[in-house]
């Protein structure tokens, strides 16, 4: 009876560890861990074992559906719109990812000031659109979409 109880006692407790050890990352995610030496990892939506005291959750990044609201001044006056964004490579956004509205916000009027100012918002937003997605790319994130108004 007492090998029985102590055999119940050690299986339980091993899947009570398992069970702290396992995260779930929803879909449309994606989560950067970082280990203690710093080694930093990328897991995908699922479920990941991660090891609790050795490992931590650096980053919670959304792949899809990111949005940065933007002021430009044109011509003809202040115009107001939003880049949105997705994250293509989680890795590497890592770095910015904290501070990519600021980064967004820092870059567009100079770039959008770059070629001879368009005259409609479409042409601006498109030309707004390439030239951020030239600065954003090698940091694995791709401008979807510019709107205006």
């Amino acid at each position: 009876m007492s090998a029985s109880m102590l055999f119940l006692t050690l299986f339980c407790g091993l899947a009570m560890a398992v069970l702290v050890c396992l995260r779930r990352i929803p879909e449309g995610q994606a989560y950067t861990l970082r280990r203690v030496d710093g080694h930093l990892r990328t897991v995908g939506a699922g479920v990941h074992l991660v090891l609790p005291l050795i490992e931590r959750v650096a980053h919670k990044i959304r792949l899809l559906g990111n949005e940065v609201d933007i002021s430009l001044k044109a011509s003809d006056g202040d115009v107001h719109g939003r880049v949105y964004f997705q994250v293509l490579d989680a890795r590497r956004a890592d770095a910015v990812i904290d501070g990519i509205g600021d980064l967004v916000r820092a870059r567009a009027p100079a770039l959008a000031a770059q070629d001879a100012q368009p005259v409609d918002a479409g042409a601006r937003a498109a030309h707004l659109k390439s030239a951020l997605n030239r600065e954003l790319n090698p940091r694995g994130v791709l401008v979807t979409r510019v709107q205006f108004g």
